[in-house]
């Protein structure tokens, strides 16, 4: 079993019969009543998002969670393929798994997947990626770094980020994955 006081922020729980990962948590130990833990807490079988109180102490079944190695593959319109790089085993996940992490990754690129009970739960990438430009506005003579002002850009993947006035087609530029942003030059 693991109580409240164990918490980590990516760990894992079940509640209620429902698996659950600890996105943010917080113990407070109020000055009259007894200390509890409030959390912010993500399903993992749809990602919809929750806050729970919790007494301090109370405690839960821990889930097994692992991450493989994987290469995507394709999407296959509904879900995407993944093959494992050790014994080059297919596998599908509902497209709607993790919508907000598959926007950064191409075709043969290699990513983290975690399982959840022996079940796909999401994927783990990289903190920034480096993609191509392939669609923007020709940049104008005196467009520089120090000019300040942005464009948007759309990436290899289909992504349209804003990056500075100089960046041309073609360039590979560095790119936040958790918030969007321009990075850098790559």
């Amino acid at each position: 079993m693991i109580s409240t006081n164990q918490f980590k922020n990516g760990a894992h729980i079940e509640v209620d019969g429902k698996v659950f990962r600890i996105m943010e948590f917080q113990h407070v130990k109020p000055g009259k009543g007894g200390a509890f833990v409030r959390t912010k807490l993500r399903r993992v079988e749809d990602g919809s998002v929750i806050d729970k109180t919790f007494r301090a102490g109370e405690k839960f079944r821990p889930v097994r969670t692992e991450t493989r190695r994987m290469q995507y593959l394709y999407d296959s319109g509904d879900a995407q393929v993944f093959m494992d790089n050790q014994n080059y085993e297919q596998i599908e996940i509902p497209a709607d798994l993790d919508p907000d992490s598959m926007r950064w990754v191409r075709p043969n690129d290699e990513v983290e997947l975690l399982f959840v009970d022996e079940r796909p739960a999401g994927l783990q990438i990289a903190s920034a990626v480096d993609l191509e430009v392939t669609e923007t506005q020709p940049g104008l003579k005196g467009d520089t770094a120090s000019g300040g002002g942005s464009k948007p850009a759309t990436l290899e993947t289909g992504v349209t980020i804003d990056v500075p006035l100089f960046i041309e087609e073609g360039e590979t530029v560095r790119v936040d994955t958790r918030s969007g942003d321009y990075v850098s030059r790559a």
